[in-house]
């Protein structure tokens, strides 16, 4: 089973036409499917902070285009050095949870020192070849987990998750939906409830076109009926992502998955968890020190152009929560099923189980 779209693809130069990160606009689905070409270090950082292109991995894989982008336009400059250290800040300041983008700007950083000596040219040509690397080892990952996690499903469960953590988030077929999608391509059957995920909607916009694509069975539901469709709908699990894992297995995802993972606790059903290890960060001993992007009031206030907060009325608006590890029942990771304890035991990046 393939995404049947593209989520985000290089484009070499050609005639008098630059390279680009062509990505699919994810903040015109579902009414439209438009593609946007990148062609600066800006554009592509403006398309993370706006949520053109989100998802921990796919974020990651974009801003390590968006550095060979920026090594593009160092070519014959006299200062490629300066010119790719300039992209990797400027990069580095879109999103602060997301752990995959720092390492994959890590990636990068590291590719640069290999090439010094080189030609610019030579120098543009190994960075992209890295971010082609890094694409292609979070397709790989995504098979991988899939392929673990489908052996929690059985055929007929119902799943309910949260947010995207399908293809649109990552350069494969997903994480999370990626063990729906890997269960179907076994044969089995899985229904799928999306919740809509407040204030942004990725669950109702994304999640559900994502599965409709692939003939998955999917309902979407407000974010505030998930405690009564947990007691009442035959859920057999909750799977979601994760933006960032800390070495103990607590657990940084969007916003109201620590909700939820209580609701599904008291109603004794499993939470899983699955995101490839670059998305482990063993230095952040717990998730109380992971960083919460706190995103713009608008976005609750404002959201879709309709005013449906009055003015003069303070809003809080974080993009993610930290579940605590004790209510990760399993973390799925391109390494296999990992289960509490997790200090210790958690696979990190580059690291087999």
């Amino acid at each position: 089973m393939t995404a049947g779209f593209e989520t985000l693809r290089w484009r070499e130069a050609g005639g008098r036409s630059p390279p680009a990160l062509v990505l699919l606009d994810q903040t015109r689905l579902p009414e439209e499917e438009r593609r946007i070409p990148c062609a600066d270090v800006e554009s592509v950082a403006e398309a993370i902070e706006s949520l053109r292109v989100r998802g921990a991995p796919a974020i990651g894989v974009a801003a390590a285009y968006g550095v060979a982008l920026g090594a593009w336009h160092g070519i014959g400059s006299g200062c490629m050095r300066a010119t790719v250290d300039g992209a990797v800040e400027r990069l580095g300041r879109t999103r602060p949870t997301a752990v995959n983008l720092f390492q994959a700007l890590d990636r990068m950083d590291s590719a640069l020192e290999e090439a010094a000596g080189l030609a610019d040219v030579e120098v543009y040509h190994r960075l992209v070849a890295e971010a082609r690397g890094l694409q292609a080892a979070d397709a790989d990952l995504c098979r991988r987990i899939g392929e673990h996690g489908a052996a929690l499903l059985e055929d007929g469960d119902t799943v309910l998750t949260h947010c995207n953590a399908g293809a649109l988030a990552t350069a494969g077929w997903g994480t999370a939906l990626g063990v729906v999608y890997a269960a179907a391509e076994s044969g089995k059957r899985v229904h799928v409830y999306a919740g809509e995920t407040r204030p942004l909607l990725q669950g109702a916009r994304l999640t559900s076109w994502e599965l409709q694509r692939r003939g998955i069975a999917v309902t979407v539901i407000c974010d505030g009926a998930a405690g009564a469709v947990l007691r009442d709908r035959g859920v057999d699990c909750v799977i979601t992502g994760s933006d960032r894992i800390a070495a103990n297995g607590d657990v940084a995802n969007k916003i109201g998955t620590y909700g939820l993972a209580l609701m599904a606790r008291a109603r004794g059903i499993p939470l899983y968890v699955a995101a490839p290890t670059t998305t482990v960060d063993p230095e952040l001993a717990t998730g109380d020190r992971i960083p919460i992007e706190e995103r713009a009031p608008e976005e609750i206030s404002n959201g879709f152009g309709r005013a449906t907060v009055p003015e003069g009325v303070s809003v809080y608006n974080p993009a993610f929560d930290v579940t605590p590890h004790e209510l990760v029942s399993a973390i799925i990771t391109e390494h296999g099923i990992s289960r509490p304890p997790y200090a210790g035991s958690l696979p990190g990046p580059g690291k087999g189980a």
